[in-house]
């Protein structure tokens, strides 16, 4: 399902690498500021504002999204971001064909763990929330978080 949805892609540097040119996965940094930066070509071609706060959330999802990867997926096998109608999308690939889970915030003794909110952090900002697997094995998230 991301796969029809690609687009060129906008982290062009493998994990830990400064080589220009070459396509490959990202850190979360790497993911807010791609998202900023297809967010605002966007809101330039169309001559509107962007909204700071959506902008705010798209980039909390991207970097959610590319940590949960890295952290429980295996690491980041492919990232995109593009416009679509009011909202960006975001589709990050990982080598886990493991899906996402929302932990507990409690554990059986009533304490708060560390970790554990990324995901719900996505689905409570994020809309149309898709998981898929792919051919090659892994898994891909797509998801669109509005801008208005």
């Amino acid at each position: 399902m991301c796969d029809k949805h690609r687009t060129t892609p906008v982290v062009e540097a493998p994990l830990g690498a400064g080589l220009p040119g070459r396509r490959g996965p990202c850190e979360p940094a790497d993911a807010r500021r791609a998202v900023e930066r297809v967010i605002n070509e966007c809101c330039v071609a169309r001559h509107a504002p962007c909204d700071a706060h959506a902008v705010s959330d798209a980039q909390l999802v991207a970097s959610e999204l590319t940590t949960n990867a890295i952290l429980h997926g295996g690491g980041v096998t492919d990232f995109h971001v593009d416009v679509v109608g009011p909202g960006v999308r975001v589709c990050v690939s990982d080598r886990s064909d493991r899906l996402p889970v929302a932990r507990p915030s409690v554990d059986r003794e009533g304490r708060r763990p560390v970790g554990g909110r990324g995901w719900p952090i996505v689905c409570r900002l994020a809309r149309d929330v898709e998981v898929c697997d792919l051919p090659s094995g892994g898994k891909c998230i797509s998801v669109v978080v509005p801008l208005n």
